[in-house]
């Protein structure tokens, strides 16, 4: 993961409104951050992974994102996306009360699954699943992504094939493994080749 920190002070009254439902927000400010910062990391070629503030008397404001050509997001890219919301939270602050330390980050390897759109890139990879009730006695399912059917999740456990809709997850992850290591260190090495020969046709 690629974090980038930096710290600012929230300004006038918080204005709440909800943007695409889903795993990316868990509660109405951060539905607000992401309806705020989405069109700017749009445009620079960034798609917002999650947004989460946590913490008490100091909030913690945390924006994942990741490049929308390559899935890739290293410290440059953090710290232009860093720069280019600095200006957006000035005119329009999301955080209730007080100073707040901003940080933007990588989703990492073992990055959270968000979207639908995540579990089909993802397929055949292990994954942790949480749903917000209990399905047939648990909450936490652990298996292989076996496929996407419309908004339903196959997932192949030790226990056989689990189907869970999308809507009733509450959080769901990649589990680190060597064969998500090897796909992550080729997609890094195809983005610095991609990057390479763009330097050189300047």
């Amino acid at each position: 993961m690629s974090p980038l920190g930096t710290q600012r002070r929230a300004s006038g009254p918080p204005l709440f409104c909800y943007s695409e439902p889903g795993l990316r927000a868990t509660n109405p400010v951060e539905e607000r951050v992401i309806a705020l910062i989405e069109p700017t990391a749009a445009g620079l070629g960034f798609r917002i992974v999650r947004v989460r503030v946590s913490g008490n008397r100091r909030k913690r404001l945390q924006i994942m994102a990741e490049r929308i050509s390559d899935g890739e997001m290293g410290i440059d890219d953090c710290s232009r996306l860093s720069r280019a919301l600095s200006p957006v939270f000035d005119l329009d602050d999301p955080i209730p009360g007080g100073e707040y330390d901003l940080e933007v980050s990588s989703p990492g390897i073992d990055r959270p699954l968000m979207r639908i759109e995540d579990f089909e890139r993802f397929k055949g990879h292990v994954a942790k699943l949480e749903t917000a009730a209990m399905i047939e006695g648990q909450r936490r399912f652990k298996g292989d992504i076996a496929g996407i059917e419309g908004d339903v999740i196959v997932l192949a456990t030790e226990q056989g094939e689990t189907r869970l809709n999308f809507s009733a997850l509450s959080d769901a992850r990649l589990v680190l493994t060597d064969k998500l290591i090897e796909e992550d260190l080729k997609r890094a090495k195809a983005a610095q080749a991609a990057e390479h020969e763009m330097g050189e046709g300047k």
